[in-house]
């Protein structure tokens, strides 16, 4: 039997193609909102990705034309801040004492009364008022500090409050000190 030719195979091929999609379209109908849904929410995310990815990129370019701030204006630490006053103590009596008759503040209080704790001198020579430093401030100070300066911290850390986060960074900071100086 001879073979008809393409246009024609093509065309029934196009036409069966039809009847079976025509035949399956009330099935598709019932998930069409769902399927919308769904790739347009895929395509939002894939734009949203490729946006990402442009800025990243152009985060990268800029930044070898522009070198970095050492200190950004809008970066501020706790010791950059004028301290109200030099007392602890005297900073939070003012918190306790109400001026309108109302009953003491008890977490001014407990502050006051910690203050008074850390204010009689129990802390290390080498970083004073070590004892109300954060993880953080810590950290920003520990760099300016000699490793024996450090190591006298650790003793200190570890004799008094033993707290993980701040033996740890002790740690870590005497361990890279000792390296760098070998």
């Amino acid at each position: 039997m001879k073979q008809l030719p393409l246009a024609v195979r093509i065309a029934a091929g196009l036409a069966a193609t039809a009847v079976e999609q025509a035949r399956s379209l009330p099935k598709q109908l019932a998930g069409l909102p769902v399927t919308v849904v769904s790739e347009a929410l895929q395509l939002s995310m894939r734009v949203q990705q490729q946006v990402t990815e442009l800025a990243i990129k152009g985060d990268e370019v800029l930044a070898t034309l522009r070198p970095a701030e050492e200190n950004p204006e809008w970066a501020t630490f706790d010791e950059d801040e004028p301290a109200a006053s030099s007392d602890p103590v005297a900073s939070s009596d003012l918190a306790a004492e109400p001026d309108d008759g109302a009953a003491p503040d008890p977490w001014a209080q407990e502050e006051r009364a910690l203050a008074e704790e850390t204010a009689d001198g129990d802390a290390p020579d080498v970083l004073p008022g070590y004892n109300e430093l954060t993880v953080a401030q810590l950290r920003a100070r520990m760099r300016r500090l000699s490793l024996a300066e450090l190591e006298e911290l650790l003793a200190f850390e570890r004799g008094h409050a033993a707290r993980p986060p701040f033996v740890g960074m002790l740690t870590r900071r005497i361990a890279t000190v000792s390296a760098q100086s070998s």
